[in-house]
């Protein structure tokens, strides 16, 4: 693997990192900085909106406003570069808490990311992302996700 081959792969580890940073401390507005302008977010596998940019950040305030906690914990990362242009799937595990019956009330989310990355003058971005579906546990029945329709 030569320098350059590394460099881009921990440049990408490292947007990943700042996706879920961003996502656990609802700080949106960081997401400028992990995708391109023109990006397509797609979480309808587990019940959400897709949209762009603007509409992925005006659907996850909402949809998190709901949660007292969040962690979005990823795994190692499959990450495949070829030039300025790379995919990857990573696995997230992760534990969301919401207020129920005065109580908090844990569930798990278990998803993997499929992205597709591209390099760009301001660094690596994912230009595509797409959450694929493994498990929802403790997932309290009477839930109600955010709408989705405006997206």
């Amino acid at each position: 693997m030569s320098v350059q081959h590394l460099s881009d792969r921990f440049e990408i580890q490292d947007l990943l990192a700042n996706y879920s940073h961003a996502i656990d401390t609802q700080n949106f507005s960081a997401l400028d900085d992990i995708f391109t302008d023109d990006a397509f977010i797609d979480y309808t596998a587990v019940g959400g909106a897709k949209g762009n940019v603007s509409e992925t950040k005006a659907y996850l305030e909402k949809a998190l406003s709901k949660f007292s906690g969040m962690q979005h914990m990823l795994g190692l990362p499959q990450i495949n570069i070829d030039g300025d242009e790379a995919s990857g799937r990573t696995i997230c595990f992760n534990p969301m808490v919401i207020d129920k019956d005065d109580a908090p009330h844990v569930f798990f989310v278990g998803i993997w990311y499929v992205d597709k990355f591209i390099r760009t003058d301001m660094g690596w971005r994912i230009k595509h992302r797409a959450e694929e579906f493994s498990y929802f546990h403790n997932f309290p029945s009477d839930f109600q996700p955010a709408e989705t329709n405006h997206v």
